[in-house]
């Protein structure tokens, strides 16, 4: 099988959220085939290079999301032509009347027109595919979208009866500064990855693939659905973290106007909607993801749960060793941002240490990339300084903190296995999570845990740790306690979450279901035929058969026995 694999700032780069994932997933499913399409985000990444690819990737096909438009003219279909032509009367009246449907659809208000029904996501659904078959037969969109015309249409949608309030004071600088970054968000309309033949450079495009797989609904879907709407493909959707929220919480911390914020959150919002619509199937990651997925109109029926797949080799040694562990040592161990709530945790560490002043607290961070990041890790320092000052067991010792911050792959903490060997207790502080994968780390070391009720933490930890409210230190301190007074419970807990981490969050698990997932939407798609270069047989006989035979249900044959046959 031939599948065509599109990420948005992740794999095949280095550095990438759903790189660990996607690399397993090839790798593992090596008879099958994989063409990749993958959409940058930042200069960083793609500086940072690419993750070794194995001999089942058939192609890389790359473009940036980041840059500013003349500089990705390259790598959009047609070239630079694309930028310096302008339409004809005819393209432009076609541009018109699909932008105009497109920021309508974006523009209004679900709750100020109650009996819409679905007429409003399909006004977007029909401008968003006009619009591609614009770029297919006449290129030139990215100049379209950042037009004079574009501006004038999307100012009369913010303006029109029924329009988002949040939108309705929009300035012309927040159209402008809309219509660029949605000319990025729709750079993928314009790319020349839509040919059913391998081409003068080899590469084909998705009309060759026998499957699209989207590792998120945002940008990364679009050429998932571009190729069902030209070729028929079949779209199938994996989201460990929700595409949506992402840009939900991005946007939030943006320099951006209200109106511009709000424009954006709706077209995603949208976008999301007609991916969720369009899939032959939808994985989320757990049951965090699915309920973003429903609200969005997702098909219940379509959903289906697979969760991440880890590596538990790594943490045998460990996982197999009850009696490791400071019994006295409480472990955070994960990266530094304020969602962590680390104020919290050192708030709550203060109760322990007045009830258990042997108590410590190792706090292990990734090493810190983000500008944002060291300033927070700096007010945490600063604030386990306040809360605890330097203390000495008798007058001629040396005074030591009870916290320490120390970094993974640093001399106290060199790998992630002997963070966790060290450890009693591991803590999950945050106020914000999707998929908690420094958990299951814990549980595949027999580890027994204390978490705050976020994202997927409970639907994971499944009765073999404490749980707490978020943003209650006396709660977390409590059941920190707990479980540093009660060693019996604590060694019994962490079995019981290795035996469930090795059930439902392994690798082999994760491939076996996306394996059988494969199968399964190809049996149900149409055999499409091929252009081959005269390979007999490239084509099996029910290829030749009209109409959409694989649709169909499957009759009793004629047996040897029968008169008929």
């Amino acid at each position: 099988m031939r599948i065509g694999l599109l990420t948005e700032g992740g794999y095949p780069y280095a550095a990438g959220e759903s790189g660990l994932w996607c690399d397993r997933l090839v790798r593992g499913l090596a008879p099958h085939e994989f063409d990749l399409y993958a959409l940058s985000r930042d200069a960083r990444q793609e500086a940072g290079g690419r993750l070794p690819l194995p001999p089942n990737v058939r192609s890389v096909r790359t473009a940036p999301l980041w840059t500013a438009g003349d500089e990705g003219r390259g790598r959009l279909r047609g070239g630079g032509c694309g930028y310096g032509r302008g339409y004809g009367r005819r393209e432009r009246r076609l541009f018109e009347e699909a932008f105009r449907d497109l920021t309508e659809g974006v523009c209004a208000d679900d709750a100020l027109r109650p009996g819409a029904g679905q007429e409003i996501p399909e006004r977007f659904a029909s401008g968003l595919y006009a619009l591609a078959e614009l770029a297919r037969a006449h290129g030139g969109l990215p100049a379209a979208l950042r037009s004079e015309a574009a501006v004038r249409i999307l100012e009369s949608a913010c303006r029109a009866p029924g329009a988002r309030r949040s939108v309705a004071a929009a300035t012309v600088r927040d159209h402008l500064a809309f219509t660029e970054q949605l000319e990025r968000a729709l750079r993928p309309l314009s790319l020349g990855w839509y040919a059913e033949d391998e081409g003068p450079d080899g590469l084909g495009g998705l009309g060759l693939v026998d499957l699209c797989h989207a590792a998120s609904a945002g940008a990364a879907a679009l050429p998932g659905l571009l190729a069902k709407r030209f070729f028929g493909t079949p779209l199938l959707v994996t989201e460990y973290g929700v595409q949506l929220r992402a840009h939900y919480l991005a946007a939030a911390g943006a320099p951006l106007a209200t109106p511009v914020r709000a424009l954006l959150a709706a077209f995603h919002g949208r976008l999301a909607g007609e991916v969720y619509r369009q899939a032959a199937l939808l994985t989320p990651g757990n049951a965090h993801a699915r309920r973003w997925q429903e609200r969005c109109g997702a098909d219940r029926a379509r959903l289906r749960t697979v969760h991440p797949g880890m590596d538990a080799e790594r943490f045998a040694e460990v996982g197999e060793d009850e009696e490791s562990g400071d019994p006295a040592t409480l472990s955070w161990i994960g990266r530094v941002e304020p969602a962590k709530d680390l104020v919290a945790l050192l708030h709550a560490f203060a109760e322990v240490r007045r009830q258990q002043p042997d108590a410590r607290l190792r706090i292990i961070a990734a090493p810190v990339r983000e500008p944002g990041a060291a300033a927070y890790l700096a007010h945490c320092r600063g604030l386990a300084e306040q809360l605890f000052p330097d203390e000495a067991a008798g007058a001629h010792a040396v005074g030591e903190n009870p916290v320490s911050f120390e970094e993974l792959g640093g001399p106290e903490a060199p790998t992630l296995e002997e963070a966790y060997a060290a450890s009693a207790v591991v803590v999950l502080s945050s106020v914000v999570e999707g998929f908690p994968v420094g958990l299951v780390e814990a549980m595949f070391c027999a580890r027994a845990t204390v978490s705050t009720d976020v994202g997927a933490v409970v639907e994971v930890i499944g009765g073999t740790g404490l749980v707490v409210p978020p943003r209650n230190p006396k709660a977390l301190a409590d059941a920190c306690l707990a479980l540093l007074r009660d060693p019996e419970r604590r060694h019994r807990l962490g079995a019981a979450a290795r035996a469930r981490a090795l059930e439902l969050f392994t690798v082999e698990q994760n491939l076996a279901a996306f394996r059988g997932i494969y199968l399964e939407l190809l049996s149900h798609s149409p055999v499409r035929r091929r252009t081959t270069s005269g390979v007999p047989f490239a084509h099996p006989a029910e290829a030749h058969v009209p109409g959409s035979w694989a649709d169909q249900p499957v009759t009793a044959t004629a047996g040897a026995g029968d008169p008929d046959a």
